[in-house]
């Protein structure tokens, strides 16, 4: 296992441009019909969606979830994020690392009693990571959906994306329920890979402390059609059922929080380091 640092490279690191990012009304969020960075992210579904197959997922559980890739504090893996702009997301064109902060500000306002949802909302996109350690960003960022099973309608972009997927043709796979039994839960449920399966898996692997519904937020907050549209809901068990609520109020938090109101990082990083060490201390297996 290598020891590396994935700290921010001042020389690398994006500067946002707050004018294309002034603060907007809720229904101007989660747009992908329109605006300027559009064409950016209908390429970025368009290579997830025809890529994404049951046998892609598999490798990359294989690929990323031994653990093996590196040794990392989870500050400093927040922090890398200053590297990184989400190619699929059409409200933001500034670093992820600004929106983890805001995330967790926005949490903290909300529930002030709750210390590990303000811990949920900063390191919920930290999976990211993956797309500075060469993942294409169509296989880390973006709203996820299950393969193995037929592609609901509410998926962005559904109707002329997954054209060349093998599996959307695949008889096995594209039915209701496909490889799955009712209400399976989605434990056993295979999502499309990114970062919330992967961020998931490390934290599980280091034993960090995390509730189980803050570990639900952090596996599921990508997965729109389910908690937004209320699909897939016949691979769902009671546990899924109850779990979605918590989900659902982390993603107000993650998507409404987007704004040009920059947060002063060095001022907030002192409280945040301070739960870290409570829930993911130490340097944590990647």
């Amino acid at each position: 296992m290598r020891v590396i640092s994935i700290g921010p490279d001042p020389s690398l690191a994006y500067r946002p441009n707050l004018e294309k990012n002034e603060n907007k009304d809720k229904e101007d969020y989660r747009n992908f019909e329109n605006g300027s960075l559009i064409d950016r992210v209908f390429r970025t579904y368009k290579l997830m969606h025809t890529n994404q197959t049951v046998d892609f997922v598999k490798q990359k559980h294989s690929q990323w979830t031994s653990c093996n890739h590196a040794q990392v504090g989870m500050m400093d893996a927040i922090m890398s994020l200053d590297q990184l702009v989400d190619e699929s997301d059409p409200d933001v064109d500034f670093p992820n690392s600004f929106h983890a902060f805001q995330t967790a500000e926005g949490i903290r306002q909300a529930h002030p009693d709750k210390e590990w949802f303000h811990l949920v909302g900063l390191i919920h996109d930290v999976g990211k990571t993956m797309a500075l350690w060469d993942e294409p960003q169509w296989a880390v960022v973006g709203d996820t959906f299950p393969v193995g099973c037929k592609h609901q309608n509410s998926i962005v972009f559904r109707d002329n994306t997954f054209l060349e997927n093998p599996d959307d043709k695949n008889p096995c796979y594209n039915t209701q329920y496909g490889i799955y039994e009712p209400n399976c839960g989605l434990d056993k449920v295979l999502m499309s890979w990114g970062h919330d399966e992967y961020l998931y898996r490390v934290l599980k692997f280091n034993n960090c402390l995390i509730p189980e519904e803050g570990m639900y937020m952090i596996r599921f907050h990508s997965f729109y059609p389910w908690h937004s549209h209320r699909d897939y809901m016949h691979l769902c068990n009671d546990k899924d059922l109850s779990m979605m609520p918590w989900v659902q109020d982390f993603n107000k938090f993650d998507l409404y929080t987007k704004t040009s109101d920059l947060p002063d990082v060095d001022k907030l990083k002192p409280y945040y380091q301070s739960l870290i060490d409570k829930y993911c201390p130490g340097t944590l297996k990647w």
